[in-house]
């Protein structure tokens, strides 16, 4: 069987899911230097039987949309700004894993982010003290690591949208290929 109209719809209905996702994330201003934003894509693949949509970003992707649960937010600085659970109901959260290692890249990856930010430490006289990253980066993957990452559901949100926006196109068209399929059937083609 063809899914012509099927799989026109599933095209608008990925175009869709990708654009709104894309402008969730620029206005949640997330996906460290457009990366996430840049790997979206969808993909309609047609089987023997079945047609089907399928989305594509990098794994970091799930964690943003999703968030990640804290291992402990107690631990967090009083002096922090955010503090508490970040996604107490997320399914991922941080020390489930048993990727060993990743702390270092993690702490190098958040001083990067800061020096990029231009943020900096004060010293005891409330100057701005030179460089420093390293701690800083530090500082805030410790934050991270024990209160989580809050949910944007940039992905998730368009996705469920996308059911109810198209599901009248594509119970037609799905239709329109069922009649096509039997026209060809009693034609004998």
């Amino acid at each position: 069987m063809q899914f012509l109209n099927v799989n026109q719809v599933l095209q608008k209905w990925g175009k869709y899911v990708v654009q709104q996702s894309r402008s969730n994330l620029t206005k949640a201003k997330k996906g460290y230097e457009n990366k996430l934003y840049k790997s979206l894509g969808y993909n309609v693949l047609e089987k023997k039987n079945a047609t089907e949509v399928s989305f594509t970003m990098l794994d970091y992707g799930k964690f943003v949309d999703k968030g990640v649960r804290g291992k402990d937010p107690s631990k967090v600085s009083p002096n922090a700004k955010i503090t508490g659970q970040q996604a107490p109901n997320s399914i991922y959260r941080f020390g489930s894993g048993s990727a060993r290692g990743t702390w270092d890249s993690f702490v190098e990856k958040m001083s990067v982010w800061a020096k990029s930010k231009r943020l900096r430490l004060r010293d005891e006289k409330g100057k701005f003290a030179k460089g420093n990253y390293e701690a800083i980066g530090y500082i805030v993957a410790k934050n991270i690591y024990s209160r989580g990452i809050k949910p944007t559901m940039f992905f998730t949100k368009p996705y469920e949208r996308a059911f109810i926006k198209y599901d009248k196109d594509l119970a037609i068209a799905i239709g329109m290929d069922m009649a096509n399929e039997i026209k060809k059937e009693f034609n004998g083609n």
